[in-house]
């Protein structure tokens, strides 16, 4: 059956899907693939199938935030998605992060809305051990540099206290944050697929998070060999994936 906002059906049979948030970014890693079509653009969603190494993988954008999020996560596992890989940007929450360098979700705070329309707060969200594992072998191998952690997940961006919030979860020790990687997580647990996240960062820790976007936006070059060093480890990951080395 077609779904209504992804607007595909199991007729694009591909159990393995890269969800950049923005619609853009679905282009830009369709130029890493091979036979790829496009199947459709409808509202935040706009979707590619191709292949690498042999393997089909959909490439979907998800747009901002965790509703969008989890409807099209919902609406992939209706057609047959088992295993989703997020490719997003983020903020840094600590030192030591630069520009470009790649984190690698194990865990979310749950500081958004969406999840908890899912599950009680008290539930964890986490990322597949197995895919996380082929995530990091992947950034190993590609020489990409990356962290391993906990990141927030959070509904605002521009909210009167964001200054204080961020310095409260960056001496808990989390690494970065974005807007979807709980939505993701949580619904993925329920519906039995596999998630993971890797997250670009473009902001430094202690600079302005409007003016790392913007410069992200405008193609800055750290970023911008972030976000493909994220998109040949999401693609590296499933293939890997694919041959069994998920298993933990």
């Amino acid at each position: 059956m077609l779904q209504p906002h992804i607007q595909l059906d199991v007729s694009m049979s591909a159990k393995y899907a890269i969800l950049p948030g923005d619609p853009a970014r679905v282009l830009r890693a369709a130029q890493q693939m091979e036979q790829v079509e496009e199947l459709a653009f409808n509202r935040e969603y706009r979707s590619v199938r191709g292949t690498y190494q042999g393997v089909p993988i959909l490439v979907m954008s998800t747009g901002m935030g965790g509703p969008s999020t989890a409807i099209g996560v919902e609406e992939l596992h209706n057609i047959g998605v088992q295993a989703a890989i997020r490719i997003g940007s983020c903020g840094a929450l600590q030192k030591g992060i630069g520009l470009g360098d790649l984190i690698l979700v194990q865990g979310a705070v749950r500081d958004d809305g969406a999840s908890k329309t899912y599950l009680p707060p008290q539930f964890p969200a986490l990322a597949d051990a197995g895919l996380l594992r082929c995530c990091a072998l992947s950034a190993k191998a590609l020489g990409a540099p990356y962290h391993v952690g906990i990141a927030r997940t959070h509904d605002g961006f521009y909210t009167d206290e964001e200054d204080q919030i961020s310095e409260t979860w960056s001496r808990r020790g989390i690494l970065g944050s974005d807007m979807e990687t709980a939505a993701l997580f949580t619904v993925a647990h329920l519906r039995g697929m596999k998630a993971a996240s890797i997250l670009n960062n473009v902001v430094l820790w202690g600079e302005s998070t409007a003016d790392g976007v913007g410069s992200y936006a405008g193609g800055a070059d750290k970023t911008a060999i972030g976000e493909r060093n994220e998109i040949t480890v999401a693609l590296e990951a499933l293939v890997r994936l694919d041959r069994g080395e998920g298993l933990v």
